[in-house]
Protein backbone atom coordinates (compact mmCIF):
# COMPACT_ATOMS: atom_id res chain seq x y z
CA UNK A 1 0.00 0.00 0.00
CA UNK A 2 1.23 3.50 -0.83
CA UNK A 3 0.95 5.31 2.49
CA UNK A 4 1.91 8.68 3.91
CA UNK A 5 5.42 7.52 4.83
CA UNK A 6 6.28 6.41 1.31
CA UNK A 7 4.95 9.58 -0.23
CA UNK A 8 6.80 11.79 2.21
CA UNK A 9 10.08 9.94 1.85
CA UNK A 10 9.87 10.06 -1.93
CA UNK A 11 10.10 13.83 -1.69
CA UNK A 12 13.11 13.88 0.61
CA UNK A 13 11.26 14.88 3.74
CA UNK A 14 12.38 12.00 5.94
CA UNK A 15 13.43 12.64 9.53
CA UNK A 16 16.10 10.61 11.22
CA UNK A 17 14.93 11.88 14.60
CA UNK A 18 14.74 15.26 16.28
CA UNK A 19 16.86 16.18 19.26
CA UNK A 20 15.75 19.27 21.18
CA UNK A 21 18.28 20.99 23.40
CA UNK A 22 17.12 22.73 26.57
CA UNK A 23 17.68 26.11 24.94
CA UNK A 24 15.86 25.29 21.70
CA UNK A 25 12.61 27.12 21.05
CA UNK A 26 9.65 24.97 20.18
CA UNK A 27 8.24 26.24 16.90
CA UNK A 28 4.58 27.19 17.14
CA UNK A 29 1.81 25.93 14.88
CA UNK A 30 -1.72 27.33 14.95
CA UNK A 31 -4.24 24.52 14.39
CA UNK A 32 -7.60 25.80 13.12
CA UNK A 33 -10.21 23.10 13.73
CA UNK A 34 -13.90 23.43 14.49
CA UNK A 35 -14.58 19.73 15.10
CA UNK A 36 -11.68 18.03 16.83
CA UNK A 37 -12.61 14.43 16.09
CA UNK A 38 -9.83 12.03 17.07
CA UNK A 39 -7.14 13.40 14.77
CA UNK A 40 -6.56 16.84 16.26
CA UNK A 41 -6.13 15.85 19.94
CA UNK A 42 -3.74 13.08 18.90
CA UNK A 43 -1.78 15.47 16.70
CA UNK A 44 -1.60 18.14 19.42
CA UNK A 45 -0.51 15.61 22.04
CA UNK A 46 2.55 14.37 20.15
CA UNK A 47 3.71 17.40 18.14
CA UNK A 48 5.93 18.71 20.99
CA UNK A 49 8.00 15.49 20.83
CA UNK A 50 9.12 16.67 17.40
CA UNK A 51 9.80 20.32 18.16
CA UNK A 52 6.41 21.95 17.49
CA UNK A 53 4.11 23.55 20.06
CA UNK A 54 0.41 23.42 19.04
CA UNK A 55 -2.12 26.18 19.70
CA UNK A 56 -5.70 25.18 18.83
CA UNK A 57 -8.09 27.82 17.54
CA UNK A 58 -11.67 26.57 17.76
CA UNK A 59 -15.30 27.51 18.29
CA UNK A 60 -16.82 27.20 21.79
CA UNK A 61 -16.11 23.68 23.07
CA UNK A 62 -18.97 21.84 24.77
CA UNK A 63 -16.78 19.14 26.30
CA UNK A 64 -13.49 20.11 27.91
CA UNK A 65 -10.44 18.10 26.93
CA UNK A 66 -7.44 17.04 28.95
CA UNK A 67 -5.10 18.33 26.24
CA UNK A 68 -1.89 19.80 27.63
CA UNK A 69 -1.78 22.66 25.13
CA UNK A 70 -3.38 26.07 24.60
CA UNK A 71 -6.94 25.96 23.32
CA UNK A 72 -8.36 29.33 22.25
CA UNK A 73 -12.14 29.43 21.94
CA UNK A 74 -13.66 32.18 19.81
CA UNK A 75 -17.15 33.56 19.47
CA UNK A 76 -19.58 31.89 17.10
CA UNK A 77 -22.83 32.82 15.36
CA UNK A 78 -25.01 29.72 15.09
CA UNK A 79 -26.89 30.18 11.81
CA UNK A 80 -28.87 26.94 12.06
CA UNK A 81 -29.59 27.59 15.73
CA UNK A 82 -31.05 30.99 14.89
CA UNK A 83 -33.17 29.44 12.15
CA UNK A 84 -34.46 26.80 14.58
CA UNK A 85 -35.45 29.55 17.02
CA UNK A 86 -37.27 31.39 14.25
CA UNK A 87 -39.15 28.22 13.30
CA UNK A 88 -39.57 27.23 16.97
CA UNK A 89 -37.78 23.93 16.45
CA UNK A 90 -36.17 22.09 19.37
CA UNK A 91 -32.38 22.84 19.13
CA UNK A 92 -31.61 19.14 19.60
CA UNK A 93 -33.84 18.06 16.68
CA UNK A 94 -33.02 17.80 12.98
CA UNK A 95 -34.61 20.81 11.29
CA UNK A 96 -35.45 18.93 8.08
CA UNK A 97 -37.20 16.13 9.98
CA UNK A 98 -39.16 18.62 12.12
CA UNK A 99 -40.35 20.67 9.14
CA UNK A 100 -41.52 17.51 7.32
CA UNK A 101 -43.29 16.34 10.47
CA UNK A 102 -45.19 19.65 10.78
CA UNK A 103 -46.25 19.43 7.13
CA UNK A 104 -47.32 15.81 7.58
CA UNK A 105 -44.82 14.53 4.99
CA UNK A 106 -43.75 10.91 5.54
CA UNK A 107 -42.32 9.88 2.15
CA UNK A 108 -38.55 9.88 1.62
CA UNK A 109 -38.45 11.93 -1.60
CA UNK A 110 -41.00 14.68 -2.16
CA UNK A 111 -41.16 18.25 -3.44
CA UNK A 112 -40.71 19.31 0.19
CA UNK A 113 -37.39 17.45 0.32
CA UNK A 114 -36.27 19.18 -2.86
CA UNK A 115 -37.21 22.57 -1.42
CA UNK A 116 -35.46 21.86 1.90
CA UNK A 117 -32.31 20.71 0.10
CA UNK A 118 -32.34 23.88 -1.98
CA UNK A 119 -32.76 26.03 1.12
CA UNK A 120 -29.95 24.13 2.84
CA UNK A 121 -27.67 24.67 -0.16
CA UNK A 122 -28.22 28.43 0.09
CA UNK A 123 -28.16 28.83 3.88
CA UNK A 124 -25.22 26.48 4.46
CA UNK A 125 -22.85 27.87 1.84
CA UNK A 126 -20.02 26.99 2.11
CA UNK A 127 -21.13 25.09 5.25
CA UNK A 128 -23.35 25.47 8.31
CA UNK A 129 -20.40 26.70 10.43
CA UNK A 130 -19.71 29.82 8.35
CA UNK A 131 -20.86 31.91 11.32
CA UNK A 132 -17.56 30.99 12.98
CA UNK A 133 -15.43 32.62 10.26
CA UNK A 134 -15.31 36.32 11.29
CA UNK A 135 -14.71 35.48 14.97
CA UNK A 136 -11.86 33.09 14.19
CA UNK A 137 -10.21 35.46 11.71
CA UNK A 138 -10.34 38.28 14.27
CA UNK A 139 -8.88 36.21 17.12
CA UNK A 140 -6.34 34.54 14.82
CA UNK A 141 -5.16 37.92 13.53
CA UNK A 142 -4.59 39.25 17.05
CA UNK A 143 -2.67 36.10 17.96
CA UNK A 144 -0.43 36.30 14.88
CA UNK A 145 0.30 39.96 15.60
CA UNK A 146 1.31 39.24 19.20
CA UNK A 147 3.19 35.95 18.89
CA UNK A 148 5.76 34.32 16.69
CA UNK A 149 3.68 31.65 14.97
CA UNK A 150 5.67 29.58 12.48
CA UNK A 151 2.89 27.78 10.56
CA UNK A 152 -0.83 27.07 10.30
CA UNK A 153 -2.71 23.78 9.96
CA UNK A 154 -6.41 23.98 9.09
CA UNK A 155 -8.42 20.79 9.32
CA UNK A 156 -11.81 20.04 7.79
CA UNK A 157 -14.62 19.37 7.89
CA UNK A 158 -16.03 22.01 8.15
CA UNK A 159 -14.39 23.74 5.20
CA UNK A 160 -14.80 27.10 6.95
CA UNK A 161 -11.52 26.27 8.73
CA UNK A 162 -9.71 26.50 5.37
CA UNK A 163 -11.34 29.84 4.52
CA UNK A 164 -10.13 31.20 7.86
CA UNK A 165 -6.62 29.86 7.24
CA UNK A 166 -6.52 31.32 3.73
CA UNK A 167 -7.32 34.82 5.01
CA UNK A 168 -4.64 34.57 7.71
CA UNK A 169 -2.14 33.08 5.26
CA UNK A 170 -2.55 35.93 2.77
CA UNK A 171 -2.45 38.65 5.41
CA UNK A 172 0.54 37.36 7.40
CA UNK A 173 2.49 35.37 4.75
CA UNK A 174 2.66 32.29 6.97
CA UNK A 175 3.17 28.67 5.79
CA UNK A 176 -0.13 26.79 5.65
CA UNK A 177 -1.10 23.10 5.54
CA UNK A 178 -4.70 22.36 4.55
CA UNK A 179 -5.66 19.01 6.11
CA UNK A 180 -8.74 17.45 4.50
CA UNK A 181 -9.91 14.64 6.78
CA UNK A 182 -12.97 14.67 4.52
CA UNK A 183 -12.84 15.90 0.95
CA UNK A 184 -14.60 19.13 -0.01
CA UNK A 185 -16.48 19.16 -3.35
CA UNK A 186 -15.45 15.53 -3.88
CA UNK A 187 -16.92 14.39 -0.56
CA UNK A 188 -18.49 10.91 -0.69
CA UNK A 189 -21.53 12.21 1.25
CA UNK A 190 -22.09 15.22 -0.99
CA UNK A 191 -25.87 15.72 -1.29
CA UNK A 192 -26.39 19.10 -2.95
CA UNK A 193 -27.20 19.66 -6.63
CA UNK A 194 -24.99 20.44 -9.63
CA UNK A 195 -25.07 24.22 -9.28
CA UNK A 196 -24.03 24.10 -5.63
CA UNK A 197 -21.31 21.57 -6.48
CA UNK A 198 -20.00 23.89 -9.22
CA UNK A 199 -19.83 26.74 -6.70
CA UNK A 200 -18.16 24.52 -4.07
CA UNK A 201 -15.56 23.29 -6.53
CA UNK A 202 -14.78 26.82 -7.68
CA UNK A 203 -14.41 28.00 -4.07
CA UNK A 204 -12.28 24.96 -3.20
CA UNK A 205 -9.88 25.58 -6.10
CA UNK A 206 -9.59 29.27 -5.26
CA UNK A 207 -9.08 28.68 -1.54
CA UNK A 208 -6.65 25.76 -1.55
CA UNK A 209 -4.52 27.21 -4.35
CA UNK A 210 -2.99 29.43 -1.65
CA UNK A 211 -2.08 26.52 0.65
CA UNK A 212 1.57 25.45 0.79
CA UNK A 213 0.62 21.78 1.20
CA UNK A 214 -2.47 19.59 0.97
CA UNK A 215 -2.89 16.58 3.26
CA UNK A 216 -5.57 13.88 3.33
CA UNK A 217 -6.08 10.51 4.99
CA UNK A 218 -5.59 7.87 2.27
CA UNK A 219 -3.84 7.36 -1.09
CA UNK A 220 -7.08 7.19 -3.16
CA UNK A 221 -8.31 10.48 -1.66
CA UNK A 222 -4.88 12.04 -2.26
CA UNK A 223 -5.11 11.01 -5.91
CA UNK A 224 -8.50 12.72 -6.22
CA UNK A 225 -7.04 15.93 -4.79
CA UNK A 226 -4.00 15.73 -7.08
CA UNK A 227 -6.25 15.44 -10.11
CA UNK A 228 -8.61 18.26 -9.13
CA UNK A 229 -5.95 20.71 -7.96
CA UNK A 230 -3.35 19.73 -10.55
CA UNK A 231 -0.71 19.33 -7.85
CA UNK A 232 2.14 16.90 -8.19
CA UNK A 233 2.32 16.42 -4.42
CA UNK A 234 -0.57 15.75 -2.04
CA UNK A 235 0.51 14.13 1.21
CA UNK A 236 -1.15 11.06 2.69
CA UNK A 237 -1.22 11.00 6.49
CA UNK A 238 -3.68 8.47 7.85
CA UNK A 239 -5.64 8.77 11.08
CA UNK A 240 -4.40 6.71 14.01
CA UNK A 241 -4.64 5.63 17.63
CA UNK A 242 -3.04 6.80 20.85
CA UNK A 243 -0.06 4.53 21.64
CA UNK A 244 -0.57 5.34 25.32
CA UNK A 245 -3.97 3.60 25.21
CA UNK A 246 -3.09 0.29 23.58
CA UNK A 247 -4.56 -2.93 25.05
CA UNK A 248 -1.42 -3.84 27.02
CA UNK A 249 -1.47 -5.97 29.07
CA UNK A 250 -4.39 -7.66 27.26
CA UNK A 251 -7.82 -7.48 28.87
CA UNK A 252 -9.62 -10.67 29.88
CA UNK A 253 -11.63 -12.09 27.00
CA UNK A 254 -15.30 -13.08 27.06
CA UNK A 255 -15.89 -16.78 27.53
CA UNK A 256 -18.15 -17.13 24.49
CA UNK A 257 -17.16 -16.93 20.82
CA UNK A 258 -18.00 -13.22 20.80
CA UNK A 259 -18.10 -10.89 17.79
CA UNK A 260 -18.50 -7.20 18.66
CA UNK A 261 -19.24 -4.15 16.52
CA UNK A 262 -19.10 -0.64 17.97
CA UNK A 263 -20.48 2.49 16.35
CA UNK A 264 -22.90 3.56 13.64
CA UNK A 265 -23.92 1.38 10.70
CA UNK A 266 -24.62 3.60 7.69
CA UNK A 267 -27.73 2.31 5.95
CA UNK A 268 -27.09 1.44 2.30
CA UNK A 269 -23.36 1.95 2.69
CA UNK A 270 -22.46 -0.89 5.10
CA UNK A 271 -24.03 -4.34 5.06
CA UNK A 272 -23.93 -6.94 7.88
CA UNK A 273 -26.04 -9.48 5.92
CA UNK A 274 -23.01 -11.49 4.77
CA UNK A 275 -22.10 -12.15 8.39
CA UNK A 276 -25.68 -13.07 9.26
CA UNK A 277 -25.95 -15.45 6.31
CA UNK A 278 -22.66 -17.14 7.22
CA UNK A 279 -23.67 -17.59 10.87
CA UNK A 280 -27.07 -18.97 9.90
CA UNK A 281 -25.49 -21.53 7.55
CA UNK A 282 -22.78 -22.61 10.00
CA UNK A 283 -25.29 -23.09 12.81
CA UNK A 284 -27.79 -24.96 10.63
CA UNK A 285 -25.11 -27.33 9.31
CA UNK A 286 -23.93 -28.06 12.87
CA UNK A 287 -20.48 -26.49 12.55
CA UNK A 288 -21.25 -23.95 15.26
CA UNK A 289 -23.08 -24.44 18.53
CA UNK A 290 -25.36 -21.40 19.00
CA UNK A 291 -24.86 -21.68 22.76
CA UNK A 292 -21.19 -20.78 22.20
CA UNK A 293 -21.81 -17.74 20.00
CA UNK A 294 -22.69 -14.14 20.78
CA UNK A 295 -22.76 -11.16 18.37
CA UNK A 296 -23.19 -7.73 19.94
CA UNK A 297 -23.77 -4.37 18.23
CA UNK A 298 -23.07 -1.27 20.32
CA UNK A 299 -24.70 1.60 18.44
CA UNK A 300 -28.05 3.04 17.41
CA UNK A 301 -30.85 0.46 17.62
CA UNK A 302 -31.96 0.46 13.98
CA UNK A 303 -35.30 -1.15 13.13
CA UNK A 304 -33.99 -2.49 9.83
CA UNK A 305 -31.12 -4.20 11.64
CA UNK A 306 -33.46 -5.84 14.14
CA UNK A 307 -35.66 -7.08 11.28
CA UNK A 308 -32.65 -8.50 9.46
CA UNK A 309 -31.47 -10.35 12.57
CA UNK A 310 -34.93 -11.88 12.92
CA UNK A 311 -35.14 -12.80 9.23
CA UNK A 312 -31.88 -14.76 9.48
CA UNK A 313 -33.12 -16.55 12.60
CA UNK A 314 -30.35 -15.16 14.80
CA UNK A 315 -32.35 -13.41 17.53
CA UNK A 316 -31.00 -15.80 20.17
CA UNK A 317 -27.34 -14.97 19.48
CA UNK A 318 -27.39 -11.35 18.20
CA UNK A 319 -27.79 -8.54 20.74
CA UNK A 320 -28.51 -4.92 19.76
CA UNK A 321 -27.25 -3.15 22.84
CA UNK A 322 -27.60 0.50 21.89
CA UNK A 323 -25.08 3.33 22.22
CA UNK A 324 -22.49 3.38 24.99
CA UNK A 325 -19.88 6.03 25.96
CA UNK A 326 -16.61 5.89 24.05
CA UNK A 327 -14.58 4.52 26.93
CA UNK A 328 -17.11 1.72 27.45
CA UNK A 329 -16.98 0.91 23.73
CA UNK A 330 -13.19 0.64 23.91
CA UNK A 331 -13.48 -1.69 26.92
CA UNK A 332 -15.94 -3.89 25.02
CA UNK A 333 -13.62 -4.03 22.01
CA UNK A 334 -10.76 -5.31 24.14
CA UNK A 335 -12.70 -8.16 25.72
CA UNK A 336 -14.10 -9.46 22.42
CA UNK A 337 -12.81 -12.60 20.71
CA UNK A 338 -13.36 -10.96 17.29
CA UNK A 339 -14.01 -7.36 16.20
CA UNK A 340 -16.38 -6.77 13.28
CA UNK A 341 -15.60 -4.08 10.71
CA UNK A 342 -18.22 -3.42 8.02
CA UNK A 343 -16.56 -1.96 4.95
CA UNK A 344 -18.07 0.61 2.58
CA UNK A 345 -19.92 -1.24 -0.17
CA UNK A 346 -19.64 1.43 -2.88
CA UNK A 347 -16.50 0.90 -4.99
CA UNK A 348 -16.40 4.62 -5.76
CA UNK A 349 -15.81 5.25 -2.06
CA UNK A 350 -12.36 3.68 -1.97
CA UNK A 351 -10.02 5.44 0.40
CA UNK A 352 -12.54 5.96 3.20
CA UNK A 353 -10.59 4.51 6.09
CA UNK A 354 -13.02 4.19 8.98
CA UNK A 355 -11.82 5.69 12.25
CA UNK A 356 -13.01 2.44 13.78
CA UNK A 357 -10.17 0.47 12.17
CA UNK A 358 -7.64 2.49 14.17
CA UNK A 359 -9.55 1.96 17.42
CA UNK A 360 -9.52 -1.75 16.62
CA UNK A 361 -5.76 -1.71 16.02
CA UNK A 362 -5.31 -0.31 19.52
CA UNK A 363 -7.61 -3.01 20.93
CA UNK A 364 -5.27 -5.67 19.49
CA UNK A 365 -8.02 -8.20 18.83
CA UNK A 366 -8.53 -10.03 15.50
CA UNK A 367 -10.56 -7.96 13.02
CA UNK A 368 -13.11 -9.53 10.70
CA UNK A 369 -13.64 -7.14 7.77
CA UNK A 370 -16.81 -7.94 5.84
CA UNK A 371 -17.58 -6.73 2.32
CA UNK A 372 -16.71 -3.58 0.45
CA UNK A 373 -13.55 -1.58 0.04
CA UNK A 374 -10.79 0.46 1.66
CA UNK A 375 -10.24 -0.19 5.38
CA UNK A 376 -9.22 -3.79 4.79
CA UNK A 377 -5.98 -2.53 3.22
CA UNK A 378 -4.80 -1.35 6.65
CA UNK A 379 -5.92 -4.64 8.23
CA UNK A 380 -4.15 -6.68 5.53
CA UNK A 381 -0.92 -4.70 5.85
CA UNK A 382 -0.75 -5.08 9.62
CA UNK A 383 -1.97 -8.71 9.67
CA UNK A 384 -4.48 -7.53 12.29
CA UNK A 385 -7.31 -9.53 10.75
CA UNK A 386 -8.83 -10.78 7.53
CA UNK A 387 -11.05 -9.37 4.78
CA UNK A 388 -14.03 -11.39 3.50
CA UNK A 389 -15.84 -10.17 0.39
CA UNK A 390 -18.40 -12.99 0.04
CA UNK A 391 -20.60 -15.10 2.30
CA UNK A 392 -18.46 -18.16 1.53
CA UNK A 393 -15.32 -16.24 2.54
CA UNK A 394 -16.95 -15.31 5.86
CA UNK A 395 -17.99 -18.93 6.45
CA UNK A 396 -14.47 -20.22 5.75
CA UNK A 397 -12.88 -17.77 8.18
CA UNK A 398 -15.48 -18.32 10.89
CA UNK A 399 -14.96 -22.11 10.64
CA UNK A 400 -11.24 -21.59 11.14
CA UNK A 401 -11.62 -19.16 14.03
CA UNK A 402 -14.32 -21.21 15.74
CA UNK A 403 -12.14 -24.31 15.52
CA UNK A 404 -9.29 -22.42 17.21
CA UNK A 405 -11.70 -21.14 19.86
CA UNK A 406 -12.97 -24.67 20.62
CA UNK A 407 -9.48 -26.15 20.87
CA UNK A 408 -7.78 -23.33 22.82
CA UNK A 409 -10.64 -21.52 24.55
CA UNK A 410 -9.77 -18.23 22.83
CA UNK A 411 -8.60 -16.75 19.56
CA UNK A 412 -5.00 -15.56 19.43
CA UNK A 413 -3.88 -12.20 18.10
CA UNK A 414 -1.38 -12.21 15.22
CA UNK A 415 -1.11 -8.52 14.38
CA UNK A 416 2.32 -7.21 13.36
CA UNK A 417 3.01 -4.70 16.17
CA UNK A 418 5.80 -2.95 14.26
CA UNK A 419 3.49 -2.27 11.31
CA UNK A 420 0.57 -1.39 13.57
CA UNK A 421 2.69 1.27 15.27
CA UNK A 422 2.96 3.05 11.90
CA UNK A 423 -0.64 4.10 12.55
CA UNK A 424 -0.10 5.63 15.99
CA UNK A 425 -0.76 9.29 16.76
CA UNK A 426 2.96 9.66 17.43
CA UNK A 427 3.76 8.54 13.90
CA UNK A 428 0.97 10.75 12.54
CA UNK A 429 2.48 13.76 14.32
CA UNK A 430 5.94 12.91 12.97
CA UNK A 431 4.60 12.91 9.41
CA UNK A 432 2.91 16.28 9.90
CA UNK A 433 6.20 17.64 11.23
CA UNK A 434 7.98 16.48 8.09
CA UNK A 435 5.60 18.62 6.06
CA UNK A 436 5.72 21.52 8.53
CA UNK A 437 9.51 21.58 8.49
CA UNK A 438 9.58 21.33 4.70
CA UNK A 439 7.18 24.22 4.00
CA UNK A 440 8.86 26.33 6.71
CA UNK A 441 12.24 25.78 5.07
CA UNK A 442 10.78 26.57 1.64
CA UNK A 443 9.55 29.89 3.02
CA UNK A 444 13.05 30.76 4.22
CA UNK A 445 14.48 29.90 0.80
CA UNK A 446 12.11 32.27 -1.03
Amino acid sequence: MTGGVAILQSHNLGLSGISMSKNSRLKKVLIIAYCWGTRIPGLAKYLPEFGWQPIILTAPVSEKSDLQCRVIETGYYDILGSLKKLLRVNPAEDIRREVKKRLGVTSKKTAVDFFLTLCGALINYPDSERGWNPFAVNVGSKLLQKENIDAIISSSSPVTSHLIAKELKIKYKIPWIADLRDLWSQNHNYHYGRLRKFLDRRLELKTLSVADALVTVSPPLAEQLRTLHKREIVYTITNGFDPAEVNTPPANLRAKFTIIYTGTIFTGKQDPSKLFAALRDLISEGTMDPNDVKVIFYGDKEEWLAREVEEYGLSSIVELHGRVPQQIAIKKQRESQILLLLNWEDQEQKGLYSLKVFEYLAAQRPILVVGGWSSHEVVDETNAGVHCSTVEDVKDILRELYSEYKSKGEIGYRGNIEKINKYSYREMARKFVEVLDYISQERKNV
